[in-house]
């Protein structure tokens, strides 16, 4: 088949999760009550961290960064996968794919920067407790979070401009139930050398930057609890990490398993289900995991709750 020129194609096929048109109400069902829990959790996160002053702190700052990020992230896919189940259509505009490959690599890569400065923010609260609130200053911490979306902006548009060079054919599929840029190299109808060239050396440069921040810094607390003489101090000072530690491996976990599934299996559909866990399920547990583990985040949220029932 000839390929035709990209500005020639109005629209790809998302191919999605099952074709099975009896599992199409369930999907939806499954989809819309995940997004829902996923939008509500983060919000209360966010407005619990806000409305109590016990908790403008730089952990929480990130923390109430990251459930956003988590918002934005699940609101970049999930939408209009709920659109295409109950229409039963398939289409997504050449436009809107590009819009949220654009979108899906700023938030992942956020999430990647974010969790790396919590990892920070732990390190120095527990190696350099006398020095933490001189340390992880304000303007610090603000420059992180900007510096953070500069860097990933760039990233993303360098992505961007790279894929808007590329030729499809009318009527391209794309395995998959959002426009993931892999998945989109796969079927573009030119040479895509440098494009993958540039996904690898930026994928490995940032995912290496993040892994060793989040590596360095607990190898340091790890050092810094063992010459602790105190058991109950030990596990105090760990048990601040708890709910990060959840959160990263989560989040790693279910990235690497998609990667490796997508390795051994060559089966997109397999690929696009395991997809599932980092785009969907790990930002709608996020909130739970913080929130049952931080007993003063259950108590910010308690008070809201309270002060909310209160106005009705």
């Amino acid at each position: 088949m000839e390929a035709e020129n990209h500005t020639e194609v109005s629209e790809f096929l998302l191919l999605g999760l099952s074709e099975d048109p009896e599992l199409q109400p369930l999907l939806c069902g499954m989809f819309l009550s995940m997004y829902l829990i996923t939008v509500l959790g983060n919000l209360l996160i966010i407005l619990a961290i806000n409305s109590d002053s016990h908790l403008h702190t730089p952990m929480y700052f990130f923390l109430s960064n990251l459930s956003f990020i988590d918002i934005c992230f699940t609101s970049t896919i999930v939408p209009k996968m709920l659109v295409n189940i109950q229409t039963q259509s398939k289409d997504i505009s050449y436009s809107g794919c590009l819009t949220q490959v654009y979108f899906f690599m700023i938030f992942a890569g956020l999430d990647n920067f974010l969790l790396t400065m919590m990892a920070y923010d732990r390190f120095v609260a527990i190696c350099h407790p006398l020095h933490y609130m001189v340390i992880m200053n304000p303007h610090l911490c603000g420059l992180l979070v900007l510096m953070s979306w500069f860097i990933i902006f760039w990233v993303a548009l360098v992505h961007l401009l790279l894929l808007i060079r590329l030729t499809f054919s009318i009527g391209t599929e794309i395995p998959h139930f959002f426009c993931d840029l892999p998945q989109l190299l796969k079927v573009a109808h030119s040479d895509t050398f440098i494009n993958n060239i540039c996904l690898y050396v930026l994928t490995v440069f940032l995912g290496v930057f993040t892994a060793s921040g989040i590596l360095a810094s607990y190898y340091k607390i790890v050092s810094s609890l063992m010459r602790m003489s105190s058991t109950a101090g030990k596990y105090k000072a760990f048990s601040t990490c708890g709910s990060h530690l959840c959160v990263v491996s989560l989040f790693y976990g279910t990235g690497l398993g998609v990667y490796l599934s997508s390795a051994v299996t060559h089966s997109s559909q397999r690929s696009s289900i395991a997809s599932v866990m980092y785009t969907v399920v790990t930002p709608m547990l996020n909130p739970f995991i913080y929130s049952l583990r931080n007993k003063d985040v259950k108590g910010a949220l308690g008070r809201l709750l309270s002060r909310a029932a209160s106005c009705l």
